[in-house]
């Protein structure tokens, strides 16, 4: 038992160096878009030779990304930031999920929360955009202006959805994310405001198992066979969504603390992470194989 006023010695996930120190291990590699190759504003050159270099070892790479849009469109945001295709094989999407399950609501009359660069989303789908007020249901991609606005800004408008008794389908779990130097909210943020006022809400990106189980079934026809869980590594910065999610679909993780945990680790920059602060993250959750402060090989 430890002394009165003494803390209990905490075990954080281990340091590695590269990619390279285990790469060999797998053969599929779902790897996180945003704070991983890219912080919305610049690319990482590191982790994009990184990926190259694994898949010139025989893996597979996945990006799978909670971007509410379909995987076209995120294709073109990665050409435009310097990520080179060398760096994957396929790419999926929280938005392809939400696709998936408009899909299965054919003459939906939809609410759409979220800026009008995501409209795209609902290309080709037989669905009718209305008013609030008119709507079936509900699709959230985002704030209408992340740069300033809170999920607190929705709290009117998701009273009316709750009244209304609306499903709310969130197609990016995420609650954060960085840009740049700073963080801005997500529409996991409005879900889960929403879900605390009691509405239903439908998450359709990580950490769930649908996009994994689309992640699957895409990287078996690339391959050619099916694919093992003990032969799979996930990588991503958040421990809610990256880390839970590989862990609850039962396949490794590594962890890259200089993404949206960066501040909290004193791991801003690429900087090594704190480690009783990385100890403390991880406390009653489970540890990836190793962290890194930036992915590279």
């Amino acid at each position: 038992m430890a002394e009165t006023g003494t803390r209990t010695p905490l075990h954080a996930p281990p340091l590695v160096e590269g990619l390279s120190a285990f790469a060999g291990d797998y053969d599929l590699i779902l790897c996180d878009v945003w704070g991983v190759l890219h912080n919305g504003v610049a690319s990482f050159p590191a982790a994009c030779e990184a990926l190259t270099k694994v898949r010139a070892g025989g893996a597979t790479v996945v990006l799978v990304s909670n971007a509410p849009r379909p995987n076209r469109f995120i294709m073109g945001m990665l050409d435009g930031l310097g990520v080179p295709r060398t760096a994957y094989d396929a790419i999926v999407t929280s938005g392809d999920v939400t696709r998936d399950m408009l899909e299965a609501r054919p003459g939906a009359r939809v609410y759409h929360l979220g800026p009008a660069r995501d409209v795209g989303t609902f290309d080709g789908l037989d669905l009718t955009l209305a008013s609030l007020e008119d709507a079936d249901l509900v699709v959230c991609t985002g704030l209408l202006d992340d740069d300033v606005e809170t999920p607190e800004d929705y709290a009117d408008a998701l009273a009316t959805m709750k009244a209304r008794e609306l499903p709310f389908i969130c197609a990016n779990p995420d609650l954060v994310v960085e840009r740049g130097d700073k963080l801005i909210f997500c529409a996991g943020a409005i879900a889960q405001a929403y879900e605390q006022i009691g509405g239903k809400a439908y998450w359709c990106g990580k950490p769930y198992r649908p996009i994994y189980d689309t992640a699957f079934a895409r990287a078996e026809v690339i391959r050619g066979e099916a694919v093992e869980r003990a032969r799979v590594l996930g990588i991503g910065d958040a421990l809610r969504t990256d880390i839970a999610g590989a862990n609850d679909a039962g396949f490794d993780s590594l962890f890259i603390s200089g993404g949206i945990h960066a501040q909290e680790l004193k791991s801003i920059d690429g900087a090594v992470p704190d480690t009783e602060s990385l100890a403390d993250l991880f406390t009653g959750h489970a540890h990836p194989r190793g962290v890194m402060p930036r992915l590279a090989w």
